[in-house]
C-alpha cells in the first residue's frame, strides 16, 4: 500500500524551478517510486522535467504518492521539505 499526502501550494509563484529542484533532489534520496499528481496528471517526482511540465500554480492542491520500501520516510521527508521551503502546507 502506497503512502500519500495532499499538499496545498502557498508559494506566490507556485512550484517554480528552484523548489522543484529541491523536491526532485529530496525524492532521489529514496528507493521508493515517488510521484506528484496535479490536474489529472501524474509524473515522477524524481524528474525535474516532469515536475516542471505540470506548471503547478499558487493555491494548487497536489498529491505526493510514494510506493516502496521506504515510502513513509519519503513522504515525510518531502512534506517537511515543502513546509521548510515555504512552498506549501
Amino acid at each position: 500500500m502506497a503512502a500519500e499526502k495532499t499538499i496545498t501550494i502557498t508559494d506566490s509563484t507556485g512550484v517554480h524551478a528552484r523548489p522543484a529542484t529541491v523536491l526532485v533532489n529530496k525524492a532521489g534520496n529514496f528507493a521508493s517510486d515517488v510521484t506528484v499528481e496535479y490536474n489529472g496528471k501524474s509524473v515522477n517526482l524524481k524528474s525535474i522535467m516532469g515536475v516542471m511540465s505540470l506548471g503547478i500554480p499558487k493555491d494548487a492542491e497536489i498529491k505526493i504518492v510514494a510506493e516502496g520500501a521506504d515510502e513513509d520516510e519519503a513522504i515525510n521527508a518531502i512534506y517537511s521539505t515543502v513546509k521548510e521551503t515555504g512552498l506549501g502546507e
